[in-house]
């Protein structure tokens, strides 16, 4: 049987090797699916004969196509989306306030333990990306989604019912690995269904959930004000007992009413729905390859990797991203500390102190939605919109998370008014955002179709860098004392900051320069 005219306008691709057959050119010619605009950096040649058997989008306008879904139908999906992405970290941040009663109850006084049983969360960050981002790439969006929140929820009732402290540090880790999961897959989900000059607005809504509150604020100000509460009202378990419950609901829901947005799989389906319409066996994907899937497997779980320590843009953001990234972690794993020793400020009012860096990234969230997008179109002149354009927003970061660090490190050594040294950590988290905001949504423009892999390489440094430096926090605080161990992260990001003019003026041609594109 053949396919009637409107089946035939979707079988059309190259005679010989499809987009996914072709090696593929990361940094110059990702395959767009037909799912980028016109001014995007990334293009895919069109090819010359047409193969009828291969099935692709039926035109710009396919309904199917998930940039062409209807809004209401896009932002449900974000707002799933956003929920288990707000969910995730707020279970690291919540429990910090709690761990003086871990370490009672397990009677231990190891500081290194007490950062640790804290930040070990942040190292399974580190690796669950590597696996699940380009996991996602071969899978799909949706069943990496359910799967990892199925694993989030069974880790923390274990973390709840943990009997040692090693029992607890090592369900965290496993916590972190599956929690890592929307954070990664997050943007690739973005870079599916929004083209990309709606992309920035888009990113700070997926870290500001309309009907949660902003993420970062529910992150930095609630998880913790919340966590001092219910640790000493109910318990540190209770912790992890209130994310369980929430997990399992969103869960629920999400198996429900969340939807596919990979073009790949999308396409996969339309293949199998068409077969059996038609009849026509050889009818294919226009993304199908004749690798075999261990192959694929191989070739997806290698790409995040290779993206990391082969591209100088994505090493060199990355690792400017992780060194503000571990500052923060520092921040939350010494502040509780900090205003409990110079201010003496009660276990359960101590979560408070948190709302300064809250506020602030309240405010770069709402800066960056306005204004991201705007910039990039103005930028651009009406002609290409390059990635390199979402960049000079970097700039206040560099200054704001420096000015922030010292002047939170100096107003609390000389006890100045509790009021200032919060006010400083509101600079330094708008200073985060700042600098995370712009980063990833150009990781995003810039890498598409490949964007879970390209911030998998991001998430894994990052969180690296959120683990490793604050177990040094204390200590440092300790020898140096607040004044001059802040002061020493300050001028390490002032050093750094000369990398953003690097990457503004040698951007696009790290992007495009052969010596630098990779293979794969």
């Amino acid at each position: 049987m053949e396919p009637d005219s409107s089946q035939r306008s979707s079988l059309e691709s190259p005679s010989n090797n499809s987009p996914m057959e072709r090696e593929v050119d990361l940094e110059k010619a990702l395959p767009r699916h037909e799912n980028e605009d016109a001014n995007a950096n990334v293009t895919v040649t069109v090819p010359q004969s047409r193969d009828p058997n291969v099935v692709n989008w039926n035109g710009p306008d396919d309904p199917e196509n998930p940039l062409n879904w209807p809004v209401r139908k896009k932002w449900s999906n974000i707002l799933f989306l956003s929920a288990i992405t707000f969910l995730t970290p707020f279970c690291s941040s919540m429990f910090a306030p709690g761990v003086p009663l871990v370490m009672d109850e397990f009677n231990s006084d190891n500081v290194d333990l007490a950062s640790f049983v804290v930040s070990v969360y942040v190292l399974g960050y580190c690796f669950g990306p590597l696996v699940i981002g380009p996991l996602s790439e071969l899978y799909g969006r949706l069943l990496i989604y359910h799967i990892n929140t199925l694993l989030f929820l069974v880790f923390n009732i274990a973390c709840a019912k943990s009997s040692s402290l090693s029992m607890l540090i090592v369900f965290r880790f496993l916590a972190g690995l599956a929690g890592s999961c929307p954070l990664t897959v997050g943007s690739g989900s973005i870079a599916d269904t929004f083209r990309q000059d709606q992309r920035g607005k888009v990113m700070s809504i997926w870290t500001f959930p309309i009907l949660f509150g902003p993420r970062q604020v529910l992150l930095d100000v609630l998880g913790p004000v919340v966590g001092s509460y219910l640790s000493e009202a109910a318990g540190w378990r209770w912790d992890f007992w209130l994310v369980s419950i929430c997990t399992g609901a969103l869960l629920a829901v999400a198996v429900v009413f969340q939807r596919e947005t990979y073009p790949p799989i999308l396409l996969e389906r339309k293949v199998k729905r068409l077969r059996k319409e038609t009849g026509n066996e050889k009818l294919r994907s226009a993304f199908q390859s004749s690798q075999t899937p261990r192959r694929l497997f191989f070739i997806s779980i290698v790409r995040p990797t290779k993206m990391l320590f082969l591209s100088p843009i994505v090493f060199g953001l990355s690792l400017y991203i992780a060194v503000g990234y571990g500052y923060l972690y520092l921040v939350f794993t010494t502040i509780t500390f900090v205003f409990v020793d110079q201010y003496g400020i009660s276990a359960s009012n101590v979560g408070l102190v948190y709302l300064g860096i809250g506020i602030g990234q309240f405010a770069g969230l709402i800066l960056f939605g306005a204004f991201s997008d705007k910039y990039l179109k103005k930028w651009a002149k009406g002609g290409e919109m390059k990635p390199e354009y979402r960049l000079p927003l970097l700039w206040p970061g560099a200054i704001l998370i420096p000015v922030g660090l010292l002047l939170y490190g100096w107003t609390a050594k000389y006890k100045v008014h509790w009021m200032v040294p919060i006010f400083a950590s509101a600079l330094f988290g708008a200073g985060m955002i700042a600098v995370f905001m712009p980063i990833g949504t150009y990781l995003i423009d810039a890498y598409t179709i490949y964007a879970a892999s390209a911030m998998a390489a991001n998430t894994v440094l990052r969180s690296l860098g959120g683990a490793l430096l604050p177990l040094a926090g204390r200590r440092m605080y300790a020898t140096l004392g607040l004044g001059w161990g802040n002061s020493l992260l300050a001028f390490i990001s002032l050093g750094m900051a000369p990398m953003i003019w690097f990457f503004l003026k040698y951007g696009e041609m790290l992007r495009t320069h052969p010596r630098f594109r990779l293979k794969l």
